[in-house]
């Protein structure tokens, strides 16, 4: 069953997703300088996440969306198992948003492109008036009812256990005076860790989104909340 299982990811799923990948990161780009990145910056990559989930059979449950308002704007704010994070929030989590990611990911062919065309927010921590532009950035991004996700910890588990969170995405929400929003990811890590690039097919992920935490200006405070929240709602196992 193992043989089979790899031989179908590397011969049959992987190069379908390869030539997704270009063609969607190519329909982004062009449809984002076009015609600007709300619509094409989230619904072609909406449909090629959900095709990593389709290809491997990955089953993605939303507990509690009614939590949210689509025409409010929100940060996000996730626990990080997985590359499967990405795939299964972008799929499923059914609100238009930017990532927050680090500028480094720009230099990943097609993707890289897509993601600076479509408005996504690089963070640049290399000086001073880096970090403003990635402010400017942001404040320019995050109106209209568009939202941010963000992962806090800065880098996937390597156990499947929550890391530390940063600073970052909480000052970001204080300044611009909005609600946050955690999320716990479930099942992720059991699908794809860290460690290894096989995926295992038939699983189930669940996002559950947790209440709306309401702008106090207390950074620190929040960042405490968002982290109980989320770490509430892992599996036992990895508490």
């Amino acid at each position: 069953m193992k043989i089979l299982s790899f031989l179908y990811q590397w011969l049959v799923a992987i190069p379908i997703l390869v030539v997704v990948t270009i063609i969607i990161a190519l329909a982004t780009s062009i449809g984002s300088i076009l015609f600007g990145g709300k619509w094409w910056g989230y619904y072609p990559p909406h449909f090629w996440a959900k095709c990593w989930c389709w290809l491997f059979f990955i089953k993605v449950k939303v507990e509690n969306r009614e939590l949210i308002d689509k025409q409010t704007s929100y940060v996000f704010v996730a626990n990080h198992q997985s590359s499967y994070d990405i795939y299964s929030i972008y799929g499923f989590l059914g609100h238009n948003f930017k990532w927050m990611m680090k500028k480094s990911l720009e230099k990943v062919p097609f993707v890289g492109m897509a993601c600076r065309c479509a408005g996504h927010i690089m963070v640049d921590r290399s000086s001073a008036a880096a970090v403003k532009k990635t402010m400017d950035n942001a404040k320019r991004t995050l109106r209209d009812g568009m939202s941010l996700v963000v992962f806090p910890e800065g880098a996937r588990t390597w156990n499947g256990k929550m890391r530390s969170f940063k600073r970052g995405a909480f000052k970001l929400a204080a300044d611009f005076n909005l609600p946050l929003v955690p999320i716990t990811i479930n099942g992720a890590f059991d699908v794809m860790p860290r460690t290894t690039y096989m995926i295992k097919p038939g699983r189930t992920i669940t996002l559950t989104i947790h209440r709306p935490i309401e702008q106090s200006g207390d950074s620190d405070k929040m960042m405490a909340e968002c982290y109980e929240a989320i770490h509430s709602g892992l599996e036992k196992k990895y508490q």
